[in-house]
This record gives C-alpha cells, structure tokens and sequence, in this order.
C-alpha cells in the first residue's frame, strides 16, 4: 500500500447523514473477477445521469472538488452492508482520507485494512471543517499524520487522535500481513519459547 505521510490536496463536502455502502458501491459493481473498474461505480447513482453523462449538480463532478483527495462526510457514513468494494473504489477514485465523526464498524476496519485513512471529529470540529471547503478558495487543505492534524487553508489546524499501531501502519503503507511481519523476530522468539515450554508440540 501506498504510505500516508502528509498530504495536502481538495476536500470534498459530502455531509449527508447514514451514507451506505450501498450508495457508495452500488450492487451491479460487485460481479467483476477483479477490482478493475470500481472507481466508476463510485457514488455511480449521484455521479452519473442515465444517459451516461456525469450529473453536474454532484459535488465530485464539480470543480475543485472533481479532483479530491479527501471527503468531509456526514454521521455514521458507511452504514448497511459489509462491501469492501466500495473501500476498493474509494482508493481507486483517489480518496486518501475520510473525514466524519462516526462511521460505521466494518466499514471502519475495511478502510484501515485498505490502507484509507479514517478521521474522527468532535460535531462541532466537523462544521466548521464542511463549512470551510465548501467554499473553493479553502478547499485545499493537509493533512499531517505524523503530527495528527488537520491544517486548514486559513493556517488553523485541528488536532485527531488514531490508534498506534494503525497509524504506523498507515506511515509505513503496511497491510495486515506487512504489519505482522515487521515483528517477525519476535513471533520467532515466541515459538521458540512455547515449544521449550510444551515440546510434545513438536
């Protein structure tokens, strides 16, 4: 996975409360043998017209938000069904981060899993960050994950917490297995130490 250091780019507003997987990944995406050609399906119902021409009134079809690294996004985003597809997709669009202040549980662990970067704000945090990049001249903002925080167009910056061991799997652009086997010597010194201690196992 490609490492979360610190990114600056446009953040799109998109704060409607209980965003589902669904809408995010909508089913007809879900029988490829592959994840090519999931960040079409992105948003596929907001994002497009039936005639196939991209729907203008959609925020991530407008400038500068058609070019964003990062959603700003509404209560418990992600809700309904376990699709890592829609994860998949977010990535391939060029998502880096979701900012929010609740999202749902699997949806969560897919996106850590995936090497998305999940922000959680206060409510009060939140408003004030939709509100700003709403506007074009501050949708540009950065964000810092060594130092956790947000940097503002206007120089403000708002501190986020995050789990240790999430956050430098982020850094370092690990996946579970990468992680697992940056403590290679020490899973070696375990089984050393639990066979002494149990040898019928051998």
């Amino acid at each position: 996975m490609e490492p979360f250091v610190t990114i600056s780019g446009t953040a799109a507003p998109m704060l409607a409360a209980n965003v589902d997987t669904d809408v995010i990944m909508p089913k007809q995406f879900l029988k490829g043998i592959d994840r090519n050609g999931l960040d079409r399906g992105v948003f596929f119902d907001l994002r497009w017209l039936p005639n196939g021409e991209p729907n203008p009134d959609f925020v991530l079809n407008q400038r500068p938000w058609n070019e964003a690294s990062f959603l700003v996004v509404g209560p418990n985003f992600g809700c309904g069904s376990s699709r890592e597809h829609a994860v998949w997709g977010l990535k391939q669009l060029g998502i880096r981060a979701l900012i929010g202040t609740s999202f749902a549980g699997i949806f969560f662990d897919n996106c850590q899993r995936n090497g998305l970067l999940l922000i959680q704000l206060s409510d009060a945090e939140l408003r004030e960050v939709g509100q700003l990049v709403t506007r074009p001249e501050f949708a540009t903002i950065r964000i810092d994950l060594g130092e956790q925080k947000i940097v503002l167009q206007e120089g403000r910056s708002i501190e986020f917490a995050i789990d240790a061991l999430r956050k430098e799997a982020l850094l370092l652009g690990l996946d579970a297995i990468g992680s697992t086997l940056q403590r290679t010597d020490q899973i070696k010194a375990f089984e050393i130490r639990h066979l002494q201690a149990n040898p019928w196992l051998a």
